[in-house]
């Protein structure tokens, strides 16, 4: 297939106003272990492997345990492996990624609050809004991770 555009170089303004989101995120009161495991799960749903790569990685650099790392797709059935704030979010980056599917619901959104409270609560769905714009960058380019020696990256 021929190559794809490349976002950066076709319109950088646009590419660039992301930058800010990113910025907003990272310096949120979200810590970073629960940012890395939201930009994984929205990556996954969304099917943006270059994203899912490169949170999986920045995930382990941040010390996230490799096996929650490896059970985020499947934290339902991961039992003890997540805390219940990071099953929330799980919960949270869902609903509002498949927001074709409902949206946030109330029993959702009225945990969130009660556990996060509200400043928390928008900066995680600013997150998972931020990391959606990005997967559906991703997606429509086509960006493919690099091919990674993986037990280089796990010593």
């Amino acid at each position: 297939m021929k190559q794809r555009i490349n976002f950066g170089k076709v319109l950088p303004a646009a590419y660039n106003a992301m930058e800010p989101l990113d910025a907003l995120t990272d310096n949120s009161s979200i810590n970073r272990e629960y940012r890395e495991l939201i930009r994984i799960r929205a990556s996954q749903i969304n099917g943006c492997s270059y994203c899912t790569d490169a949170h999986s990685h920045d995930a382990l650099k941040t010390n996230v345990p490799l096996q929650k790392v490896l059970l985020v797709s499947a934290w339902r059935e991961a039992g003890d492996v997540f805390n219940e704030e990071e099953k929330l979010l799980f919960k949270i980056t869902e609903e509002v990624t498949l927001i074709h599917k409902g949206g946030l619901s109330d029993e959702t959104y009225t945990r969130a609050i009660d556990v996060f409270g509200e400043q928390l609560m928008v900066e995680i769905i600013m997150a998972v809004i931020t990391i959606n714009a990005w997967n559906r960058i991703g997606v429509v380019s086509q960006l493919h991770p690099p091919v990674r020696n993986i037990s280089a990256a796990l010593n």
